[in-house]
């Protein structure tokens, strides 16, 4: 990748990333809203705490991969660096959180269903990491999964910290 390469393919990414960098930052707030107003009713439940963790964890990894996004005149190698790390971190809060809460969710969600959607999040975080570290500039387009998948998990999860806890 040329030297100003990188500044060349954020600039055409700059309006992606801060749309998520603020949608990821009101959502996470939102989810802080929903803990808030039902925290006596999560904490009566072992898996709701975990569940409440991994949807915070989501968010923050959108927030995180769009703020360092944002950072002028930092090289591909450190930017794909920051994404891949932040996708490992975030893929291992998940793993511990869904070793840690499965079995009291297994009667509702198989295992297969709550890896997944604890895990697809990072994953692609992680792929555009490794692309963007090594000089491929369409790692970039693998953020835009991570943020699906992360802002999918992250409303499940604060849908059900606000309204299903309710039932």
């Amino acid at each position: 990748m040329r030297k100003g390469a990188r500044t060349g393919m954020i600039e055409r990414w700059h309006d992606f990333f801060v749309a998520e960098a603020g949608a990821a930052a009101a959502l996470a707030g939102l989810l802080f809203v929903a803990v808030a107003i039902n925290l006596t009713r999560i904490l009566s439940f072992q898996h709701l705490p975990t569940r409440a963790v991994e949807s915070l964890t989501a968010l923050i990894a959108v927030l995180f991969v769009a703020t360092f996004a944002l950072v002028p005149d930092q090289n591909a190698l450190t930017y794909g660096v920051e994404i891949a790390s932040v996708g490992v971190l975030s893929g291992l809060i998940q793993f511990t959180s869904l070793v840690r809460s499965h079995s009291a969710v297994a009667k509702h969600v198989p295992l297969p269903v709550h890896a997944l959607m604890n895990l697809a999040p990072p994953l692609p975080f992680v792929i555009a990491g490794f692309m963007i570290a090594s000089g491929h500039e369409q790692g970039l387009y693998w953020t835009v999964p991570g943020v699906i998948f992360s802002f999918l998990f992250g409303l499940i999860g604060a849908w059900v910290l606000l309204i299903e806890i309710q039932r």
